[in-house]
């Protein structure tokens, strides 16, 4: 008896669901037995905080990390959308791959092979909710094409949003997408997925607009470097290949560029991919990309290179072999670092994964239930109050670094002039105990800081942008201190176990060359509750070498460095 159209489609599906279930199980296996990332510790407390907004994503990768650890606090819980948005997106390219008659084999050994869809089937960071919503955007943007439908142009609408909410990327997604067929514009419909995605991202905006612009200013402005770095370029294209595969990548690259485009999809796709790619190129000439924010072009890779495979009729004999050691290769990776063999563990940022389960109880039996403050770094703040499922840490984001979330969120109110333990990994405080992480071979120095008080977000405004100073000159600078906290604050010293001083630092590159105090009526200033104040500040410039300097204030308090509460003011010394 012949077989019918539906048996034989099912047929054509199983090895693909095979993959599957073998992918989703792997990944799942991973997910559990590996502690969280530095940075899936970081937005595992913006789950903790869920808000329209964050200093730096948008909060889609808080909902991921909501929805599992909701279920279960344990990094299989943490992780848990991710690896089951990853096997979603990974059928749905199958079902957009299969009008062009794709082979099952494949597409398993080509989707497979890419490391970087690897690393997104169990990481939990803004790149896997980006990686879902943006097959799920092709899978109904493949059917627009064709079928010029409100109910389409709704669910694109709805998904362009969760895309814009994922990571900020995904306006190139968009972009790309739209100069790959500008016929688009003369659609009703083409409107109504711009009204629907604007409207449903409002919030977004709002919270950006009410919070001052934190992401805007941090992507655009605070992560360019001050001049260009060639290997930042020259690393660029190494870390692309090695992100499609480290034996693959190179053919799945020609593979798609060679496709011929015979529809307005394919042409999507091939704008997205090299577009994308271009586009972080080009940004290394202001700063680093790192190798993973192209996620974005490897779906149409992948896609691309499948289609070109269909469209030849068959594949070079050498690939399936290539393909499948190039998966050995990466399945080799995986599970040393399953198994914690060290000569993978101890790679890069691979070895952020290891340890600090450990080290974060015992942080725990010396703080107790006191807060812990540690300096200029997001990631152990957040990694300790992973482990001890608290809020108790705390990243105190001095003047040396840059600002994070944990300048937004409400902890630094809830120290205030109690006893906290100030942890650090450089030996410069009164130490009195240190701690040992015996995976990374790093040691903590810590010390207990009484009657605590830090100014962090003290507002800290001047209308000058920039200055032209000569050594020994007198300058009044007149500075708008804001009071953003809930209670009044007084900067005085008496009878304070920590001391306070405002402080004028002139910084080369990363260093400061010269701090200069303010006067002693700043002891004098109190801010009620949203006040604010001016206070001028006489400046006598310091005895310091003539060039350019980057001129920030300062509030500090002892034992800590110091915040960053002004923008900087370019200063040159004459």
């Amino acid at each position: 008896m012949p077989s019918s159209p539906l048996q034989k489609h099912l047929l054509s599906d199983k090895p693909v669901w095979l993959f599957l279930l073998c992918w989703t199980a792997f990944n799942a296996l991973q997910a559990y037995t590996l502690e969280v990332h530095a940075d899936e510790a970081y937005y595992w407390m913006y789950s903790k905080f869920l808000d329209w907004g964050y200093f730096d994503h948008p909060p889609m990768v808080a909902i991921f990390i909501w929805l599992g650890d909701h279920i279960m606090h344990n990094e299989l819980g943490l992780r848990l959308t991710t690896v089951l948005s990853s096997t979603g997106a990974l059928y749905l390219l199958w079902i957009i791959l299969k009008k062009y008659a794709v082979q099952p084999l494949a597409f398993i050994l080509v989707v497979s092979g890419i490391f970087i869809i690897h690393i997104y089937g169990f990481t939990t960071t803004p790149d896997a909710p980006l990686f879902f919503f943006t097959v799920l955007f092709y899978y109904f943007y493949q059917k627009y094409i064709d079928n010029d439908s409100w109910w389409l142009a709704i669910l694109l609408g709805i998904i362009v949003a969760c895309l814009l909410y994922s990571k900020y990327h995904a306006v190139l997604l968009i972009a790309l997408t739209l100069a790959s067929n500008i016929k688009l514009l003369k659609r009703p419909t083409f409107w109504g997925i711009a009204i629907i995605a604007l409207v449903l991202y409002i919030p977004h905006i709002l919270w950006q607009v009410q919070h001052g612009f934190p992401s805007l200013t941090y992507h655009l402005y605070d992560r360019s470097a001050s001049r260009y770095n060639p290997d930042n370029t020259a690393l660029y294209i190494p870390g692309q290949l090695l992100m499609a595969g480290p034996i693959i990548g190179w053919f799945l690259y020609y593979a798609a560029f060679k496709v011929s485009i015979k529809d307005a999809f394919i042409r999507c796709l091939m704008v997205n991919c090299v577009g994308a790619l271009v586009f972080f190129l080009l940004s290394t000439f202001r700063g680093e990309a790192q190798p993973h924010w192209t996620l974005i072009a490897f779906a149409p890779l992948a896609m691309l290179s499948l289609i070109y495979f269909a469209q030849k009729g068959s594949v070079p004999n050498w690939f399936y072999p290539a393909a499948v050691i190039n998966l050995t290769l990466i399945l080799i990776v995986r599970i040393s670092i399953m198994c914690d063999l060290q000569f993978v563990t101890k790679l890069g940022q691979i070895k952020s994964y290891y340890g600090f389960k450990d080290w974060a109880q015992q942080v725990k039996a010396r703080a107790g239930d006191a807060y812990v403050i540690m300096s200029d770094g997001f990631q152990d703040p957040s990694k300790y109050n992973y482990y001890t499922n608290s809020i108790r840490a705390y990243s105190y984001d001095s003047r040396y670094y840059r600002h994070t979330q944990y300048d937004i969120w409400p902890i630094e109110e809830q120290f205030q002039h109690k006893r906290v333990y100030y942890l650090q990994d450089d030996p410069v405080l009164a130490t009195v105990d240190t701690i040992a992480n015996y995976h990374t071979n790093n040691k903590w120095y810590a010390e207990w800081v009484d009657d605590a008080r830090t100014y962090q977000k003290i507002d800290i405004e001047t209308d000058i942008h920039r200055l032209t100073l000569t050594n020994g000159q007198q300058k009044n600078i007149v500075l708008t201190l804001a009071n953003p906290y809930n209670y009044p604050v007084s900067f005085t010293n008496t009878g304070a176990k920590q001391t306070v001083a405002l402080e004028a630092c002139f910084f080369k590159g990363e260093d400061i060359i010269q701090t200069l105090s303010a006067d002693s009526s700043f002891y004098n200033v109190v801010l009620r509750p949203g006040e604010h104040k001016q206070f001028i500040f006489n400046l006598k410039t310091p005895s310091i070498p003539k060039g350019k300097y980057d001129l920030m204030f300062s509030i500090r308090t002892t034992p800590f460095f110091g915040g960053k509460n002004s923008r900087v003011i370019n200063t040159t010394i004459e």
